[in-house]
């Protein structure tokens, strides 16, 4: 029976390996896509080919950092077989689970942080099992844990941060004021040597340090190469700084897009080389202890896991499957390109949607820096502040449709010093985290490029504070649900893998789900934000005449869920309201975002359509409140018990809604008919449903008098009646508004600030 179940958890486990390097490499592709993706080096399949070399050679190269997950965090001579096989399983599932999730909303974490953190909550859990079983006390716990080498690690880790963020600042800010924005003109001097210093740290980490990782390296070209450094490095930039001046000054290639697509190359070729163990190093210690448990011939519980301490170089062709998996990830996974745009955005030279909403921290640390940058000026000379001022001066192509997120300099920059720290990192058998370093030193080199302008800098600080804020949770989630599914594997084993298999598969479903519809949504307006052609007034009316019927049936359906649930007392129908209304919100906030654009695209200088879609917007957000607060309303009553409407009120609500449902669907087909000759009809309808509703607040107030209705009941009633009489109103001011167009009397009539009913 044990020879079946762990022959299960092996399979299961490469089964998940695989799993974990799309999930993973969908996360971790941001670190070395963002750079050339931002800048726009070459077509997006060139970056990806490149990419995908970088991946699939750095793969051999990861062989030395597999003893991470063996003997890095715990001790495996104080556990036995049974005990590495729960924690090994638990950090896989746990693994998958959380990465995913992170994919799914676009925010890049670290997959290093992700399995240190795993493997610690995991190991602490069956430590004290085990301990807990033998009577031991707490004090015995750090003997199970590698605490020395854990500590270093997250030490490590997170000293990347601030190392990263400063080297990008510093070397950015030196970069710009050395070539300027029209770096066109510095190139035929400096391009050469700064082309060549930086090639030559790229090839000093990625072959001199990282040949020690290596798979396939001999221990005497590794030695040659360690004693011959010094003289290697100098004839590497003798020799790029040569190449790079010929290239440039002989041949007219642009030396700097040779340089980012080096950067994406190596970058790739450092994160395999750095960050495959995250993937794939559990699997594999997983298998080699059943290989040394399967020819023991001892009993699982017995067998003590000292082998896993020792050292062993991971087979070649093990981890060239692996980067075969992640080059097919990071060419298919829709995720990856999620991950990627959250970094870019954050990190572009220009104005435009921004992903991230202020918070207290961020509106602190932006006055905060701002005081200070104005103190620093009084204190520097005029003619000094003239002359640094005039390297940051952008190019004037920033409102372009086609401009790149930042130019190539700063790309080159981002991928020099990520790639160079990385692989520095990976020399030393230090887990580095690739997502750290990478998003830091973009950062970094985006505060130093002055890419955060004050009408951009506290919704981009907030943007680095969420992630960085997901980073800690990484840490904590990591720890606790790793550390949980240790217990039920533990303590259930087979029914504890199936439950936990089972969850994973309905998290990874359910999060593909959503991930398709906000990336239909983002699609949609990312299109519409970089189109160029101008727009007809005469297409903005039919589209937004369109855009307005389909919010009216969604208000529709909204308003009789809410009500529906409230007189059935159904709480279905109320979450039913609850989503319609979160969905009527973000119908309204992308036509606040796509206004600007929109008004700025109009065909001719008139300033009607602009007027018109600025008051669409302004009645679709008073009818979206309204809607909110009825939905509100309901949703309280029923969530707090409290008594049922009486059976009138009942009545009177079941009348109102079917005349409102009528009155928006006539509404609604006359948008989308275009049809606004004859409004007399619509204008009886709305003064019908007036009067009804005049009628049932009197009678409210005379039950009120009456003392037949109470406090709560009462203001209920108030609140659904007046909130449902805005809605009616806004909507017959939707009629009013384009018949007025139709009357072609648009600039006359249609003024900012409507005229009252």
């Amino acid at each position: 029976m044990h020879e079946y179940f762990y022959l299960i958890i092996v399979i299961l486990l490469f089964i998940l390996a695989a799993s974990d390097l799309m999930v993973g490499v969908s996360n971790d592709a941001v670190n070395f896509l963002n750079s050339a993706v931002g800048s726009k080096v070459a077509s997006f399949k060139t970056i990806l080919v490149v990419a995908a070399v970088g991946i699939f050679i750095g793969a051999t190269f990861s062989s030395g950092m597999m003893e991470v997950a063996r003997k890095g965090i715990f001790n495996p001579q104080f556990f036995q077989f049974s005990d590495v096989m729960v924690i090994f399983l638990a950090v896989m599932i746990t693994d998958i689970i959380l990465l995913d999730a992170f994919n799914t909303f676009g925010f890049p974490t670290s997959t290093t942080v992700s399995i240190v953190f795993e493997l610690l909550g995991a190991a602490v859990v069956v430590a004290l099992l085990k301990m807990g079983h033998s009577d031991q006390g707490l004090s015995a716990l750090p003997s199970y844990i590698n605490t020395a080498s854990a500590l270093g690690i997250i030490s490590g880790i997170l000293s990347s941060v601030v190392v990263a963020f400063i080297a990008g600042a510093i070397i950015q800010y030196l970069s710009r004021l050395i070539f300027t924005f029209n770096y066109t003109r510095r190139l035929k001097w400096f391009g050469g040597i700064w082309s060549g210093a930086a090639l030559t740290l790229i090839t000093h980490f990625l072959i001199f340090k990282g040949i020690k990782g290596a798979s396939f390296a001999s221990e005497a070209f590794i030695n040659w190469v360690s004693s011959n450094t010094p003289l290697l490095l100098l004839g590497a930039f003798v020799f790029w700084s040569i190449v790079m001046q010929l290239l440039y000054t002989v041949f007219k290639i642009n030396i700097l897009r040779i340089i980012v697509l080096a950067g994406t190359f190596s970058l790739a070729m450092a994160f395999a080389g750095n960050d495959l163990v995250n993937f794939i190093g559990v699997p594999i210690a997983g298998f080699e202890s059943y290989k040394v448990w399967a020819a023991s011939g001892t009993a699982p519980e017995a067998l003590s896991m000292s082998s896993l301490g020792e050292a062993v170089r991971t087979d070649t062709f093990l981890l060239l499957i692996a980067g075969i998996i992640m080059v097919l990830t990071l060419w298919f996974s829709k995720k990856a390109r999620t991950v990627t745009e959250t970094q870019v955005a954050l990190s572009r030279q220009s104005e435009g949607l921004e992903n991230f909403s202020p918070n207290i921290l961020a509106r602190g640390i932006v006055r905060t820096m701002r005081h200070g940058g104005n103190l620093a000026k009084t204190l520097v000379p005029r003619s000094w502040l003239d002359k640094l001022e005039s390297s940051f001066e952008p190019n004037g192509e920033q409102d372009s449709a086609d401009q790149p997120a930042f130019d190539l300099v700063r790309a080159a920059v981002n991928l020099t010093v990520a790639s160079a720290l990385i692989a520095f990192a990976t020399s030393m058998k230090l887990p580095l985290s690739t997502t750290y370093v990478t998003f830091m030193v973009a950062m970094g080199a985006s505060l130093a490029d002055r890419a955060w302008g004050l009408d951009s800098a506290v919704y981009r600080v907030a943007g680095v504070l969420n992630v960085i804020a997901g980073w800690f949770i990484t840490a904590f989630v990591a720890f606790t649900v790793s550390g949980i599914c240790a217990w039920l594997i533990y303590t259930f084993e087979m029914w504890g893998v199936i439950g936990l298999v089972a969850l994973m598969i309905f998290l990874v479903f359910r999060s593909s789900v959503l991930h398709r519809r906000r990336e239909k949504s983002r699609e949609e307006l990312q299109s519409f934000e970089q189109e160029a052609d101008t727009i007809a007034p005469a297409l903005m009316v039919s589209d937004t005449s369109r855009k307005v019927a389909e919010l009216l049936h969604d208000v529709t359906q909204t308003y009789n869920a809410a009500l529906t649930g409230l007189l059935d007392e159904d709480r279905s129908q109320i979450q039913a309201s609850v989503q319609g209304y979160e969905a009527l919100k973000a119908r309204v906030d992308t036509l606040r975002k796509k206004m600007f654009k929109a008004i700025k695209r109009l065909e001719g200088t008139g300033t009607g359509a602009g007027r018109l879609y600025l008051l669409v917007y302004d009645l679709e957000q008073d009818i979206a409140q309204s809607t909110g607060l009825i939905v509100e309303s309901c949703r309280n009553h029923i969530e707090n018990s409290h008594k049922p409407v009486k059976q009138e009120q009942a009545e009177n609500l079941r009348a109102v809604m079917n005349a409102v449902e009528s009155y928006l669907n006539h509404v609604a087909q006359r948008m989308e008919a275009a049809d606004f000759e004859d409004v007399v009809q619509l204008k009886a309808e709305k003064k019908a449903i007036f009067d009804l509703l005049e009628n049932q607040l009197s009678a409210q107030i005379q039950g009120i008098k009456d003392e037949g209705y109470g406090r709560r009941n009462s203001m209920l009633m108030f609140s659904l009646k007046l909130e449902t009489k805005d809605i009616v109103a806004v909507a017959h001011r939707f009629v009013k508004l384009y018949h007025r167009l139709q009357s072609s009397r648009m600039e006359k009539e249609i003024r900012l600030v409507s005229a009252p009913e």
